[in-house]
């Protein structure tokens, strides 16, 4: 069994904390049939897979997939990226995915293996490059992620919170530091940026929507795969035809499910790619 990444650094007061929906990622991701499909296309001799989470949290999920990415994808050398609006986030999955793949780097070495194995200290390792403050996948140049996974907020909500200031130790209340908010101050903003992580809005699709209209820019247009986790009102049946209606050989297939409910939600992760 894969041990889940250590989060015991984060705080919830701002971060989602790892749930049903995020276990179900690393089982996806570590399941005998998904790591096969995922070998048959990252093993060939290619440039270091990039990856990349978008509202990445606590950094569980890519923390997982990193410090394992020689199970399931076969390579050693994969580069990490993170992207979410909270600043807390990014700072919390930065640490989470150097303390996994250090772990994983640990528990791999052998006493003797510094003098019996000659060149090994030269051996590509896996490394996460950055955490970045910025909203979905825009940060980045397009074209060039391999392995794209989302937990989105997918909570029907009347309506969806505005995006925070990028400034990280400012309020969404006004342009002040953290220390100076009052406790009722610090509460609200600390359930506002909960709230960024569970309000998806219409049907709780506002998010994965804009998501979803951005991976056909975002992903490599050969080898790029994405993972988007949805739960039954988020209609994934409608979803998966919709992509498949993109044309050029666009594909979206269920690759995990929760198989009961999880709280009040049923959940499944899809896999969208292009063959």
């Amino acid at each position: 069994m894969i041990p889940t990444p250590d989060t015991s650094h984060v705080s919830y007061d701002t971060i989602y904390e790892p749930s049903e929906d995020s276990y179900l990622f690393l089982d996806t991701l570590s399941s005998s049939s998904e790591s096969t499909w995922l070998r048959s296309r990252f093993t060939t001799p290619s440039p270091s897979p990039l990856l990349l989470e978008v509202g990445c949290g606590s950094g569980v999920v890519l923390a997982f997939l990193t410090a394992n990415s020689t199970l399931i994808l076969g390579r050693r050398d994969v580069l990490a990226l993170a992207t979410d609006v909270n600043s807390d986030a990014c700072t919390a999955t930065r640490e989470t995915v150097t303390r996994a793949v250090e772990d994983r780097q640990q528990q791999e070495e052998e006493p003797t293996e510094s003098v019996s194995r000659t060149g090994e200290g030269d051996e590509p390792k896996s490394v996460c490059l950055a955490t970045v403050t910025g909203d979905l996948a825009t940060p980045l140049r397009p074209g060039t992620v391999d392995v794209l996974l989302f937990n989105p907020p997918y909570v029907p909500t009347d309506d969806v919170p505005g995006l925070p200031p990028a400034a990280a130790a400012t309020s969404p209340l006004g342009s002040v530091t953290i220390a100076e908010l009052s406790k009722s101050d610090k509460f609200e903003r600390d359930s506002y940026y909960l709230s960024l992580t569970y309000a998806g809005g219409r049907d709780g699709m506002e998010i994965t929507d804009r998501f979803l209209d951005a991976i056909p820019e975002s992903l490599d247009p050969i080898r790029g795969v994405a993972y988007v986790l949805l739960c039954a009102q988020n209609r994934p049946e409608e979803v998966k035809a919709r992509i498949r209606g993109w044309g050029e050989g666009w594909r979206a297939e269920t690759v995990g499910r929760s198989g009961m409910q999880a709280g009040w939600e049923k959940l499944v992760i899809v896999r969208i790619w292009r063959e």
